[in-house]
């Protein structure tokens, strides 16, 4: 059993494998002829937060894939409250397939899978965003620049190390991907995830730069991305955060024009326009933030069918048809129901 917790959980073969299975997932999504790989598979949805593309992601993807989604937020169950982490994963575990978790705190959904019987996907958390940042690399191969592989392009990250970007880093530097970080000094990669990095990079081949220098960070991109300057429990640092941003770090035409005539612009979304980007860069050619806000659904159904197909055990044509047998006989015999 699997679980999708983090992205150093997966080498780079496995990211790979990955990335090839939404792209052939994503083909029959849009040809009508997904087969029903989750057929009465039922997911558990912990959110402790709201969210637009995770849950529609994840709720529809299992629609799709022939099984059923169940949303649960606070106020609704007792996780962390009047039950502990650990009974509410043993009992979700007893009555789903697998479980989606959307968490303020890491250390919660660590807790989460560690009782879970059932494979726990990492929703989101404090510190990490995996299911966003397989998203994007899906994404950026379908937008590779002429004649690039996914080991030749350059991703630059503009902004505050958030979730995101601390996963992004980390698949990146897995993949061979050469990754930039630019922020001011406060708001680069912590040590912990530089460190972890540059130890991919050691084994990728993928380069490391983290700068100040938004101009230079910039001019050799094939990808710009960037992210809110700040978060939930950051709300009384907006004044000082969009101080220290603005306007130096703010993703606007200008600023792309220093990059590389093909640079594609990145967001995970929701963005704050007008705020780390302009409406023009948003809305504009370079902009492919809507593909990437599509292609969270074809990376969930890709998630889904990785974890939870393996566990589900059909039964054969014949042990179904006994199985059957014996149900109508006892509703007929017992109840008078046919």
């Amino acid at each position: 059993m699997r679980h999708f917790i983090d992205i150093q959980d997966y080498t780079a073969r496995e990211l790979e494998d990955l990335l090839e299975l939404i792209r052939v997932l994503k083909e029959a999504t849009k040809a009508r002829a997904l087969p029903p790989l989750l057929a009465g598979a039922s997911l558990g949805m912990i959110f402790e937060e709201p969210s637009t593309r995770t849950r529609v992601s994840f709720e529809v993807a299992m629609t799709k894939l022939g099984g059923h989604a169940l949303y649960l937020r606070p106020g609704e169950i007792h996780m962390g409250v009047r039950e502990t982490i650990a009974d509410t994963a043993r009992v979700l575990s007893r009555m789903v397939d697998g479980i989606e978790a959307r968490l303020l705190k890491h250390s919660a959904i660590l807790e989460l899978a560690r009782w879970s019987t059932v494979p726990v996907i990492n929703g989101l958390t404090d510190v990490q965003h995996p299911t966003q940042v397989l998203c994007d690399v899906f994404t950026m191969m379908e937008h590779l620049p002429p004649g690039k592989t996914l080991r030749d392009i350059r991703v630059t990250f503009v902004g505050d190390a958030t979730n995101v970007c601390n996963s992004l880093v980390q698949i990146c530097s897995r993949l061979g991907i050469s990754f930039t970080h630019a922020a001011p000094a406060r708001y680069q990669l912590t040590p912990e995830y530089r460190a972890m990095a540059e130890a991919n990079c050691r084994e990728s081949g993928a380069m490391l730069r983290i700068t100040e220098d938004v101009e230079e960070a910039v001019a050799d991109a094939d990808f710009i991305y960037t992210d809110l300057w700040w978060w939930v429990d950051q709300e009384h640092e907006k004044e000082e955060r969009v101080a220290a941003f603005k306007p130096r770090y703010q993703v606007t035409a200008d600023l792309l024009a220093r990059a590389p005539a093909h640079v594609k612009f990145m967001h995970c979304l929701p963005a704050s326009r007008g705020v780390e980007v302009t409406d023009d860069v948003m809305d504009g050619p370079h902009s492919i933030v809507f593909d990437q806000a599509e292609n969270r659904l074809h990376t969930e159904i890709a998630l889904l069918v990785y974890c939870l197909r393996p566990q589900l055990q059909f039964p054969s044509v014949s042990l179904a048809t006994r199985q059957q047998a014996r149900v109508y006989e006892v509703l007929r015999e017992r109840f008078g129901i046919e």
